[in-house]
């Protein structure tokens, strides 16, 4: 099949293309790199089946020939990490609601399958776990930017049914729970490449709140195997679906468990949500799914544990920081 890609250079999209393409299909990526990198996909960028456009979604015109162009749609273009989120919001509203709006319009009117991603934090403060795709949503107020993302996303999932129910759009919807892997960066917030990285470097290890919040972890490898699933399921559309990880870990632990397998002198230094992000943030105490849906539909059944998720992200980091030196050295040879 050809299947687009929006989000395409992005930690999960460049991932799910080179499945893609390694499964034989013809990949269409687009991106605007704001968050994305091309050093994301130059190990098949220059594949004969895939194609690259560095351009944004809104480019109205180029989607609608994109979206006439594929047989499938995974839609991972949106703001990510909580300290853009919090920083930016005008631009992470705007890019996860009309964004989404621009490409279900086209899609609808080719009726092109569509996979669109959605995210956990969308269950907001609701205390009941763990989290099943029925469940109430629960945000804060609207005066905290820190929930623009959650809204915006459920936007974008009220919307997607709406068009699944009302234009017959064949659209599958699919929650992530704190994916990770090679090509996440911290610079957004991403907790496990920020924690690894300052391990690496026997930086202080900077834990925002308490650290008693706990979290489940999924390798994006795992992830792509439940998104390949439902796109082959034509039973999926209409239909939400948990993505993730069940084994959950306090951001305490999390940080004490990298620096011993790093064995790094790193020391944990707590940093109070006011002076991380800005006063009145608000933050989950635990983030658990239920995928019981996927396992029972898809045979969903991840195979990666924490561990083998922190070894390969250790890895990459390390990697990255060998070739930022590398080029420090080569650089100095220069001068």
């Amino acid at each position: 099949m050809r299947c687009l890609v929006t989000g395409g250079a992005g930690f999960i999209g460049s991932h799910l293309s080179e499945r893609l393409l390694q499964l034989g299909h013809q990949v269409i990526a687009i991106d605007d790199l704001s968050t994305g990198s091309i050093e994301n996909i130059a190990a098949f960028r220059h594949n004969p089946a895939y194609e690259f456009h560095l351009d944004s979604i809104f480019n109205r015109r180029l989607m609608a020939e994109l979206v006439d162009l594929a047989d499938i749609i995974f839609h991972l273009a949106a703001a990510v990490g909580v300290k853009r989120i919090v920083e930016f919001p005008v631009q992470t509203i705007e890019t996860n609601v009309s964004g989404t709006e621009i490409l279900l319009q086209l899609s609808a009117k080719k009726r092109r399958r569509v996979i669109t991603a959605s995210t956990s934090e969308v269950y907001g403060k609701s205390t009941k776990f763990p989290f099943s795709e029925t469940d109430d949503l629960v945000l804060g107020s609207t005066y905290n930017s820190r929930w623009a993302y959650a809204c915006s996303k459920a936007i974008d999932e009220f919307l997607a049914l709406a068009y699944f129910r009302e234009r017959k759009l064949p659209v599958t919807i699919v929650r992530l729970f704190n994916t990770v892997g090679p090509r996440q960066t911290g610079q957004y917030g991403m907790v496990i490449p920020t924690f690894v990285r300052q391990a690496l470097l026997n930086e202080p290890i900077t834990v925002y709140g308490t650290g008693e919040q706990a979290r489940c972890f999924g390798h994006v490898l795992d992830v792509i195997d439940g998104i390949l699933a439902m796109a082959q399921d034509e039973r999926t559309a209409g239909e939400i679906f948990n993505l993730g990880n069940t084994q959950e870990i306090t951001i305490n632990e999390l940080a004490n468990r990298i620096i011993a397998v790093t064995n790094s002198s790193s020391p944990i230094r707590h940093i109070p949500y006011s002076e991380a992000y800005a006063p009145g943030f608000e933050d989950m105490s635990r983030r658990i799914p239920d995928i019981s849906k996927a396992k029972d539909w898809l045979d969903y059944d991840p195979q990666r544990s924490l561990d083998d998720i922190l070894q390969d992200v250790i890895e990459y980091v390390r990697s990255q920081l060998a070739e930022k030196r590398s080029m420090f050295v080569e650089a100095g040879r220069g001068n």
